[in-house]
């Protein structure tokens, strides 16, 4: 999980300070040492970490921290505003142009950095949002990108305008925006070639797109977990070709931090969005504020929050919660629910988002993939027995058993938790009167 080394490390430190009924300068000092070293560890930039470290021991040593009721959470709440401010303090988005007319994007970065998927995270959110998009594919070097970008397209719903590897990257742009001119779209994505390196033909390249088309805004995606190379690769880009914002992408995996934490301060240039798996779904806007709180072992009760509500209907709630007063939840009912958590990314990334979770999860093993099993199950029940799971008697479970491809003692076990938990649920129910318990899974595996 991102950043779980870093926080690992700052949470100790913090639950020294916290420790302490009255802390010395000393204290503070030593600390920031230790913050020091971990931010170094983390691949910050050493600038960044000197400037950070010295902004927050002065704050730190004042007069009214150190001879406040509770210094070291003072301390803590300076050290977490400071690292807001350092990766940008507000979320910063795009701002398109009217509906009539069409906003141009144009996405670069290294190979292997994640930008053809990220091109189509961001198209996909757009098209949601009620925008006419255009994926435009310009790596006119590799095939295979091309045929990924109409792929990942089609799964979002947003068509793809190539003209395949014979053609200067710049023509096709230009034709792109006369199509896309032609058709009342209004927000162009250009996915430009990418290399192993930075070189000079791939900078001519993207400033000859710029020259030929009103590009809007040129975006970086940079791979998180490169750390300090990545900081590297956005001065360089910005230099070259100058950028409006950055996607982090991987900050899913096992990353330093160094890149969230450095980038801003070091290119001037805000974080738009943060890839945070490998689902088109996965890409979330940047809220440094809350970057900061997960990174310190805060959580984040905000994105929760917000994931829950898009992935919960109310209605459908409302109709579940009937159905479970009234024991009478179906299998439809769970698969239902099952799909509710994967809209807000799965248990570990929900559980991550949780104040206090973050570090007592970090070595336990979530099999996101359990699921599988009970899904497959279902799916080889036919439609009477998942509306009715009184039905199913042991011909229908040996039936579903090799459907399935279990062993019937799963299929047992299976219907057996699946029954206890109605029984519970309706406990439950019943003994929490008029309180609501909206959108909650009904048992786990």
């Amino acid at each position: 999980m991102a950043f779980d080394s870093l926080s690992e490390k700052l949470q100790n430190v913090f639950k020294k300070l916290r420790s302490k009924g009255v802390l010395t300068e000393d204290d503070v000092k030593e600390a920031m040492k230790e913050v020091k070293r971990a931010l170094l560890e983390a691949d910050v930039n050493f600038k960044v970490v000197k400037n950070f470290i010295k902004t927050v021991t002065e704050k730190a040593i004042g007069e009214e921290v150190m001879k406040g009721l509770n210094p070291g959470q003072m301390v803590i709440k300076i050290v977490r505003d400071e690292m807001t401010a350092l990766m940008g303090s507000e979320v910063t988005e795009l701002k398109l142009l009217p509906s009539n007319q069409v906003t141009i994007v144009m996405m670069c970065g290294l190979q292997g950095a994640g930008k053809t998927t990220t091109v189509a995270k961001l198209a996909g959110q757009y098209k949601n949002k009620g925008r006419k998009c255009l994926l435009v594919a310009c790596d006119v070097y590799r095939p295979a990108a091309i045929k990924q970008l109409e792929i990942n397209g089609e799964k979002v719903g947003v068509p793809v305008f190539s003209m395949g590897t014979g053609f200067r990257p710049a023509d096709i742009v230009k034709a792109a925006l006369s199509h896309a001119e032609k058709n009342d779209i209004n927000l162009m994505f250009i996915d430009t070639a990418g290399r192993l390196h930075i070189d000079e033909d791939m900078m001519k390249e993207l400033q000859d797109i710029k020259a030929n088309v009103p590009v809007n805004y040129t975006i970086l995606t940079v791979d998180s977990m490169t750390g300090q190379d990545s900081v590297n690769v956005a001065t360089t880009f910005n230099d070259e070709i100058g950028i409006d914002g950055v996607i982090l992408t991987k900050l899913d995996g096992d990353t330093r931090g160094g890149a969230a934490l450095s980038i801003k301060a070091v290119t001037g240039k805000p974080i738009l969005y943060a890839g945070m798996g490998e689902k088109l779904t996965d890409l979330e806007l940047f809220y440094p504020d809350r970057m900061a709180s997960r990174i310190l072992g805060m959580g984040d009760v905000e994105s929760l929050i917000e994931k829950a509500q898009e992935a919960i209907d109310e209605e459908q709630a409302r109709k579940v919660e009937e159905k479970i007063r009234k024991a009478t939840f179906d299998f439809n009912d769970f698969l239902e629910q099952m799909e509710q958590m994967n809209k807000m990314g799965g248990l570990s990334s929900i559980l991550n988002m949780i104040p206090g979770m973050g570090s007592k999860m970090k070595n336990v093993e979530i099999d996101e993939d359990a699921m599988n099993k009970p899904k497959a199950i279902i799916f080889s029940m036919t439609k009477e027995e998942r509306a009715n799971p009184d039905i199913i008697n042991v011909s229908r479970k040996n039936r579903i058993a090799k459907g399935a491809g279990v062993d019937i003692s799963e299929v047992n076990r299976f219907i057996k938790q699946f029954e206890e938990s109605r029984k519970m649920m309706k406990q439950m129910s019943g003994l929490m009167g008029k309180k609501k318990k909206r959108g909650m899974m009904p048992f786990g595996f």
